[in-house]
């Protein structure tokens, strides 16, 4: 049985004769004539009762019409469904989140902003290190992800910058360097760390950012004794509330206001920048017409930014 002869038999059923449903349909009326016994042969019964001038249903014709046309309702709305779903106007979009790269602002305002146009599209967060992502959107598991520096660029991958922030040195709110900094945000340079206790985020979770950092230092003139590594950056702001150590994060983490600690801008020429980037499986949702929910939102952010 095919579709095209449900629709046939209930554009006969409601023309109640095969001449005016074969003009409606386009068609021969022989050939219509022919489907609808074809049908009924398939179906072991009949559906109308040939009248001199017309047909109508028979009881079993009935009940069968009102079952095709459930039927064909039912696929014309999983049309549409899976029309908006292509077009991503509905779906569910899996967005992996570095800790630090949802802290910044910008972040959650695209994921806001995106959310108040579209909403019947949902979002569901992942938080990843930045070691995870590529492996996480190669995979599959997220659909784009915003991280801070990618681990590594697979052609299979595209990152796109949207934003460069400074970083800020933290300390404990004891920390001698404190001792005559009073009033606004505390300012010093990143030569004056040279003896403390560094805690980052280990280097197999971020290795760019780690890099970055080093790199930084040893153009201050020190190598930074990296006494611990912890796998959030979130880890490390609580190990220098606890006092073990001075840690660098982008500054946007500033919002986390946790007691005990101290955020300090750096001097040029010591200044460090943290990126945001997006990442997203470039075959996928590089301009690819049908690539859904995650596909309007990567273009909403390359409009946005």
């Amino acid at each position: 049985m095919e579709l095209r002869h449900l629709r046939y038999f209930l554009v006969v059923a409601e023309e109640g004769q095969f001449t005016r449903a074969a003009s409606r349909l386009a068609m021969q009326q022989p050939p219509l004539s022919q489907q609808i016994r074809l049908l009924e042969t398939e179906l072991g019964f009949a559906l109308f009762e040939r009248l001199p001038r017309g047909v109508v249903l028979t009881e079993a014709g009935k009940a069968f019409a009102q079952d095709a046309q459930r039927i064909l309702d039912s696929l014309q709305q999983s049309a549409e469904k899976a029309a908006r779903i292509a077009r991503g106007e509905l779906g569910t979009i899996s967005i992996g989140l570095t800790s630090s790269a949802g802290f910044h602002p910008l972040t959650m305002e695209l994921i806001r902003e995106f959310r108040r146009r579209h909403p019947n599209v949902g979002i569901d967060l992942t938080e990843l290190n930045a070691a995870e992502v590529n492996e996480q959107l190669l995979q599959g598991h997220v659909h784009l992800a915003f991280l801070r520096k990618p681990v590594a660029l697979p052609p299979e991958l595209s990152f796109r910058l949207l934003d460069q922030e400074s970083m800020v040195a933290v300390l404990p709110e004891d920390h001698r360097l404190l001792a005559r900094k009073r009033g606004r945000q505390p300012q010093i340079d990143l030569h004056a760390l040279a003896h403390e206790d560094f805690i980052l985020v280990r280097r197999p979770g971020a290795p760019g950012m780690y890099a970055d950092i080093i790199a930084a230092c040893r153009k201050a003139g020190f190598l930074p004794n990296v006494v611990r590594e912890v796998p959030r950056m979130f880890s490390g702001l609580n190990l220098v509330s606890a006092g073990l150590g001075v840690t660098l994060v982008p500054a946007s983490m500033q919002q986390h206001h946790l007691s005990g600690v101290v955020y300090c801008r750096l001097r040029e020429p010591n200044a460090l920048a943290a990126p945001l980037t997006l990442g997203f499986p470039t075959a996928r949702y590089d301009g690819a017409a049908g690539s859904g929910a995650a596909g309007r939102f990567i273009d909403f952010v390359k409009q946005r930014r």
